[in-house]
């Protein structure tokens, strides 16, 4: 098939990558402007960007889509049978849904419509779940409510993280949507529309979601650490400073939610519900991580500080 690839990250590589190998004809990459990263502020170009170049294949990198008359004139001209968007991070303009014969195809790493949103693989570790996928869906005008066309369940781990879990799911999508495109070109595929009463959603993430919560049970704690890696992983504060934790799990055991109990080089912390949550590794502001031990001796913490 004829057609336009839009993405950015390298969650979007390996199904640009498939769809080259399976010898779709891929007229035209999108992709975000390059962009200053780390702390020299280097300009990198993105992921996909880097991928396709290395293809010999035509890239784009509009500021703005919406009312881009020129970027709307290149795609007409290009006239694709098909638009396929993998974590674009752009909205798509009415004038793009409607523009290809088959639609814009999207790549949703989650099982529609369950965790709607920027975030899905985040949020479905978080409150965890034991089982998340990839739905390709028809793109429409809302967030993430299209048809859906297919889908495939991927296990999570109980001690998995985001960073385990995101280069399982981008290979899972790559194959999901080669198979999406086949089944479109040969009519096989029926679009179903999604169940409404069973949506949910999976914010953008922000920096106080990572804010440790004592008044909720330990593997409600250790689940969003598990989600927010690696950013913004977990934090909590000791004497007035924020201390990361880079490391923790859940036990049973009773105790004023936030107050620390030390047990030889073990550091936990009360949580709700009899459970306690162990802090393995931890790092305080403007110091360099370390593991409990080396941190319960270097500032003689004792059993009553509270956390938080």
């Amino acid at each position: 098939m004829r057609l336009v690839f839009c993405g950015t990250p390298q969650f979007a590589v390996p199904t640009l990558q498939a769809l080259i190998d399976a010898g779709h004809e891929i007229a035209l990459v999108v992709t975000q402007p390059d962009r200053p990263v780390g702390r020299n502020q280097e300009i990198v170009a993105p992921p996909v960007k880097q991928l396709a170049l290395s293809h010999g294949l035509r890239v784009l990198q509009p500021e703005k889509i919406k009312t881009n008359a020129e970027f709307r004139a290149e795609l007409e001209t290009v006239a694709p049978e098909v638009i396929v968007v993998v974590a674009y991070g752009r909205i798509i303009p009415k004038w793009m849904l409607d523009l290809p014969r088959y639609g814009n195809i999207n790549g949703h790493a989650s099982l529609l419509p369950k965790y709607r949103g920027a975030a899905p693989i985040q949020w479905a570790i978080a409150h965890g779940e034991t089982v998340t996928g990839v739905t390709t869906m028809l793109l429409d005008e809302g967030l993430d409510t299209g048809a859906m066309l297919l889908k495939h369940e991927v296990p999570i781990g109980q001690e998995q993280t985001s960073v385990d879990l995101f280069p399982i799911l981008a290979e899972v999508g790559s194959k999901l949507m080669v198979e999406t495109l086949a089944g479109l070109q040969a009519g096989t595929i029926t679009p179903q529309q999604q169940d409404e009463s069973q949506a949910t959603l999976a914010p953008i993430l922000t920096r106080e979601d990572g804010r440790i919560q004592y008044a909720q049970p330990a593997q409600w704690n250790v689940n969003r650490w598990r989600g927010f890696q690696p950013w913004p992983g977990c934090f909590t504060l000791f004497r007035g400073k924020k201390l990361t934790v880079h490391g923790m799990h859940a036990i049973t055991g009773t105790g004023v939610p936030g107050a620390v109990r030390v047990d030889g080089d073990s550091l936990m912390v009360a949580c709700a519900e009899d459970t306690m949550l162990v802090l393995d590794e931890v790092q305080l502001e403007g110091k360099k991580r370390m593991p409990a031990a080396d941190f319960l001796h270097g500032y003689q913490v004792k059993s009553g500080e509270v956390l938080g």
